[in-house]
């Protein structure tokens, strides 16, 4: 099985409340968050999707038809073959927290991150969970759909960072 339609349909029979959808032959599962794991297991080890492309996430926050406000967004692809599919997992406050990925990817560490910073979305068991492109005396997440986009006034009390003398 190394079609992404048929390992779609291999996730929606193994998986109860995952849906799939197709646009320009790419295919997309989403998948309820306590199967993720799972079918992330399932696509690396059985599908042969051995490579995460990226972890990223995405908030609905204003959008009309949305019933959760992130999807975060798994894309892989099976370099054997060059195919893709894109897995999307919702959620919604409280709610923000997912397994980690990198027991499967190691490569998935610092996509977590990138995540967990900018969004604010934990992963469960990930080994170092902490701000990647933010100092860590930043509280907010600025990729967030609520958070302005001049920012709270913060930079000011941020360190002063300084370059050594060469």
């Amino acid at each position: 099985m190394n079609r992404p339609h048929e390992v779609a349909q291999a996730i929606l029979s193994r998986c109860q409340g995952a849906t799939t959808s197709s646009f320009r032959d790419q295919c997309r599962v989403q998948v309820p968050a306590e199967h993720l794991l799972d079918v992330l297991r399932y696509v690396k080890q059985e599908a042969g999707f051995d490579l995460l492309v990226d972890i990223t996430c995405v908030d609905y926050l204003h959008y009309r038809d949305a019933t959760e406000r992130f999807g975060v967004v798994y894309l892989l692809a099976r370099t054997e073959s060059a195919e893709r599919l894109t897995l999307r997992v919702m959620l919604s406050e409280p709610q923000l927290e997912l397994p980690s990925a990198v027991p499967l990817w190691e490569g998935a560490n610092w996509m977590e991150r990138e995540v967990y910073d900018m969004f604010g979305i934990s992963f469960q068991g990930h080994p170092d969970l902490r701000r990647i492109l933010m100092p860590e005396a930043f509280t907010a997440h600025p990729l967030r759909k609520d958070y302005p986009l001049q920012g709270r006034g913060e930079r000011h009390n941020f360190p002063v960072l300084t370059r050594a003398e060469a």
